[in-house]
């Protein structure tokens, strides 16, 4: 879908949750404390986002890239993953949250990871308060090959058509926390116009004041998207 946007609030948001080991480390932690804490600072920004009517929250949460952490890391990742959409994904479809996974879900994903990602999508597809859209095993070079390869020709509409979710809206706003200045290969394709919002805080740092001041500045900028 094109960018729109109606000058006053960011209904698409999506964002490079980063700085969960760096905030484990600070504090003397397994990284995968850091994870966990992500994780639950992800659930709590999800319900702030529908106070602050966002219809759409996308949050980066495993890069193609990411394979090469520890394989300690890696595993420990996987069985989180796993465990926390068993285990979450009632309470957020009882709260009319839809959710989709975008990424490759080949190997070395393991299968049953992949299984609970098609449940949640499958028991929360007719859900409409927000939807949440989940980065796993993601990179934007990525999508765009994997459209190409089944893409046959047309205009820019029909190749959105293969993305991993053609039903996603372009992001109004892309925020970044930890600090870092770069895109790390999310959303190329539908980030092509999005605001860039960068921020200090560590993931599990990032309070909903920090949402709240993101969005405001969101909406104190003007969005020409190539014109005047």
């Amino acid at each position: 879908m094109s960018p729109v946007s109606d000058g006053s609030r960011a209904r698409y948001v999506a964002i490079i949750t980063d700085g969960n080991g760096r905030w484990a480390r600070s504090r003397g932690l397994p990284v995968l404390a850091g994870h966990e804490a992500g994780a639950d600072t992800v659930k709590a920004r999800l319900r702030d986002a529908v106070d602050l009517g966002v219809e759409e929250l996308t949050v980066y949460s495993f890069s193609t890239e990411n394979w090469s952490r520890p394989e300690a890391e890696v595993s420990g990742l996987m069985q989180m993953m796993q465990r926390r959409i068993e285990q979450e994904t009632p309470e957020l479809h009882d709260e009319g949250v839809r959710m989709r996974f975008i990424g490759r879900r080949s190997d070395p994903v393991p299968p049953g990871l992949v299984e609970r990602m098609q449940w949640a999508e499958e028991l929360t597809a007719s859900n409409s308060r927000i939807m949440l859209l989940v980065a796993f095993n993601y990179g934007g070079r990525a999508e765009i090959i994997d459209a190409a390869r089944t893409f046959t020709g047309g205009d820019e509409d029909d190749f959105r058509g293969h993305l991993y979710a053609p039903e996603m809206h372009d992001p109004d706003l892309i925020i970044r926390t930890s600090g870092e200045r770069r895109s790390s290969n999310f959303l190329l394709w539908q980030g092509h116009y999005s605001e860039l919002v960068f921020r200090d805080e560590l993931w599990p740092d990032f309070t909903r004041e920090a949402f709240e001041q993101s969005v405001e500045e969101y909406a104190s900028r003007r969005r020409r998207f190539g014109g005047r």
